[in-house]
């Protein structure tokens, strides 16, 4: 793995391993051991690795497993729009090495990356309170070589879209792209373009779905994020409700008793 030049520059470092348990793990490890970053860790394979809400992340070697620790990068209420500044990163990268896979690209609520409808990358943000400092762990995991075939949304990997990108040309890439993406973030000040900017790589919004919640399940219209990139879904009585974290999917196996009405909301 190496560093985009301009990374280097602003000072960003990098610890390249064959093997960790996980990224985010040895990220906050070093943090807790007094690295305040902003530090790069990759592996090769992950024996550990892990997505949101503790699910195994598939981690064989050829695909992308990184982490970039960030030392206090934000006011901690500003900390989960990261994901968004994270995805359009990895947005920027893939276009910048397989520029032919534009129009099959698009950001899925809250942090996932699909290609032609199915699961690329995968985001997990994690923070720990460290001496009164907030350390940041932007854990990604991108799908080059292989991807899992029997996972709760549909996956896929660059190759199997016809691009030949190598993990290390795409961590090049990227760790210039999450650079420039962090400079627009401006520690939450300029979240407002960012939200903009990934809105306008979105898929699913005015359209229907199912968020499942840790306790239930809820079935509604993607309206809208709000000004903290919360998801705003309207329900079928017409209830707006805002949904800070959650798995979203598909309306198509909703009953057709939660089906939400298709007029026009107001």
């Amino acid at each position: 793995m190496q560093l985009h030049s301009a990374a280097a520059a602003a000072g960003h470092r990098l610890l390249a391993h064959e093997t960790l348990a996980s990224t985010n793990t040895e990220a906050l490890a070093l943090a807790r051991r007094g690295d305040r970053g902003p530090l790069w860790v990759t592996a090769q394979r992950q024996t550990a690795g892990r997505g949101r809400r503790g699910s195994e992340w598939n981690s064989p070697p050829g695909n992308l497993y990184a982490t970039l620790l960030l030392d206090d990068p934000s006011p901690a209420e500003h900390a989960p729009e990261l994901s968004f500044v994270a995805a359009l990163a990895l947005h920027d990268a893939i276009l910048d090495r397989a520029p032919a896979l534009r129009t099959r690209l698009a950001l899925k609520w809250p942090n996932d990356l699909l290609c032609g409808g199915a699961k690329l990358v995968g985001i997990l943000i994690e923070s720990e309170n460290i001496a009164g400092r907030l350390a940041v762990a932007i854990g990604i995991g991108v799908n080059c070589l292989h991807h899992p075939a029997q996972t709760a949304y549909p996956a896929t990997d660059l190759h199997a879209e016809g691009a030949d990108v190598s993990a290390e040309a795409l961590f090049a890439a990227l760790s210039n792209t999450l650079l420039r993406r962090l400079v627009q973030w401006n520690r939450g000040a300029g979240f407002r373009a960012i939200r903009d900017d990934w809105l306008a790589r979105a898929t699913g919004i005015g359209g229907d779905m199912r968020v499942r919640l840790p306790d239930r399940e809820l079935f509604g219209r993607f309206e809208a994020l709000d000004e903290h990139g919360r998801l705003l879904l309207r329900l079928a009585d017409g209830a707006l409700q805002t949904i800070t974290a959650g798995d979203v999917f598909p309306v198509a196996g909703a009953p057709p008793d939660h089906r939400p009405a298709l007029g026009r909301v107001n």
